[in-house]
């Protein structure tokens, strides 16, 4: 049996430090912290581990060979089933996946697979470590986007012997994982690293391509591509349409976390323009929620406020961002509302008028749906309102190939192994699903990556 010891907490930066720098917040285990919690792990015969991930990553398997300080063994058992480890290893939500149904923690604390992951990761990262390019089987295949579901795509076909090519229409690699979480969560040396791996694979990367506008899908086949995927993600912000969105000082999260991560607006050196309240309310409580509150404050605002409609019980964002958050000195005002956003005479924000909200019967989420409580309008002074609401898929991918069908919400309509209704078309990731986690538009990628190989074993 494995040795008893307690499961470790990760070293973070103090929260009076890290509010007010864009710095990582957890630093990393060391190897010895690392060795003892993976002597923690039952290696379970049925693995439930493995089959709560979405990328159904080996996991006992690359804690064995952590257990016997074999780094680069862990490393490989890992990356037969994932591109992306080190980015995993920090925005994977673990603890409603792998670790939510780890045998250890129906005793004590589940084993830190998160934790482990990253440590096996950040390691092989610093190694220079040749990898051998796979013999070309000679089929060509473009992916629409370098996000995760693209990325991790790319990287199955590639080491399958596929001639890849990504299209990317911004220009820095990594989607969502460059534009959307900040620098403090993830940072972009560990993206750009993850990227180079790919590249060691043989993967071709255009940046700057916007397809459905620099060319389309079907340019993309009379280019000689044998199939394409498309991991396009959801870019669209949503807003309430409520009174007073047109106000200067309202914008979503989507662009302010784009200004700050991909644009740099955090340096004190950057040209990009970036707005900086004295106090911001940020509406809705995902993750994103959480990486715009805690930006926002390390802008330098004087109060940030997150407004949440739902309980703390019903929160989205994972639990220990909410914890960091809280520990930054973010308020929450649970179970409210904005109803309008009050302005100035020169058209800038001056406050939010809100509602109280009660939770009634259960909605089509299965989660109780809020109910306002009448009487209960206040209002709450700011200068900034960020919302925070999701996002849906951008329009051009739909708008440009009318062969591929979307379903209400602009979604991808895809089959089980992620083809759509074009012939050797696939899709997976938010340009499918809309708004989702990182871990799940890789799992998105590569049952797609498999159908399509599986395509061309037929033909």
């Amino acid at each position: 049996m494995a040795k008893t010891s307690t499961r470790p907490e990760m070293p973070v930066q103090e929260p009076e430090v890290r509010a007010h720098n864009f710095d990582e917040v957890a630093l990393g285990l060391d190897l010895e912290t690392a060795v003892a919690e993976a002597e923690r792990c039952f290696n379970c015969r049925n693995k439930p581990c493995v089959g709560s991930c979405p990328v159904n990553i080996d996991i006992p398997g690359f804690i064995m060979r952590l257990k016997e300080r074999d780094l680069q063994g862990a490393y490989d058992v890992i990356s037969q089933s994932s591109n992306l480890p080190a980015v995993c290893g920090r925005v994977c939500p673990q603890e409603t996946q792998c670790e939510g149904v780890c045998t250890r923690g129906f005793r004590e604390k589940p084993i830190a697979i998160g934790y482990l992951e990253r440590f096996v990761a950040d390691w092989h990262n610093e190694q220079e470590i040749e990898v051998n390019k796979p013999e070309s089987n000679g089929i060509k295949v473009a992916i629409v986007g370098s996000g995760p579901s693209g990325l991790t795509c790319a990287g199955d076909l590639a080491k399958k012997g596929y001639d890849v090519t990504i299209f990317e229409a911004l220009h820095k690699v990594g989607g969502v994982l460059v534009y959307g979480i900040p620098e403090f969560r993830l940072p972009k040396k560990i993206v750009e690293k993850e990227v180079e791996n790919l590249k060691k694979l043989g993967v071709t990367i255009n940046t700057n391509v916007v397809i459905g506008r620099s060319e389309s899908i079907d340019d993309l086949f009379e280019q000689g591509y044998d199939a394409v995927f498309v991991g396009s993600g959801a870019g669209l912000p949503m807003f309430m349409k409520i009174p007073g969105e047109n106000l200067n000082g309202v914008l979503s999260a989507n662009e302010f976390l784009t200004r700050i991560n991909l644009m740099k607006a955090y340096e004190f050196t950057s040209e990009t323009p970036i707005v900086h309240g004295k106090h911001v309310v940020v509406v809705g409580g995902g993750n994103v929620a959480m990486d715009a509150c805690r930006s926002a404050m390390r802008l330098g605002a004087e109060k940030v406020t997150v407004v949440y409609r739902r309980s703390e019980e019903e929160l989205p964002a994972r639990h220990e961002e909410y914890l960091h958050a809280r520990e930054e000195g973010i308020k929450f005002h649970f179970l409210t509302n904005p109803v309008e956003v009050l302005g100035d005479d020169d058209f800038k924000v001056k406050g939010i008028k809100c509602v109280k909200m009660e939770l009634g019967e259960a909605d089509e989420s299965g989660r109780r749906r809020p109910v306002v409580i009448e009487g209960s309008e206040y209002e709450m002074e700011c200068d900034v309102v960020i919302m925070s609401l999701g996002t849906t898929p951008n329009p051009l991918i739909k708008d440009t190939t009318p062969d591929i069908e979307v379903n209400k919400r602009g979604g991808i309509i895809v089959d089980e192994g992620g083809k759509t209704t074009k012939d050797a078309v696939y899709a997976g990731g938010d340009a499918v699903t809309g708004a989702a986690t990182v871990i799940k538009a890789m799992g998105a990628g590569k049952l797609a990556a498999s159908s399509i190989d599986e395509y061309f074993s037929n033909k």
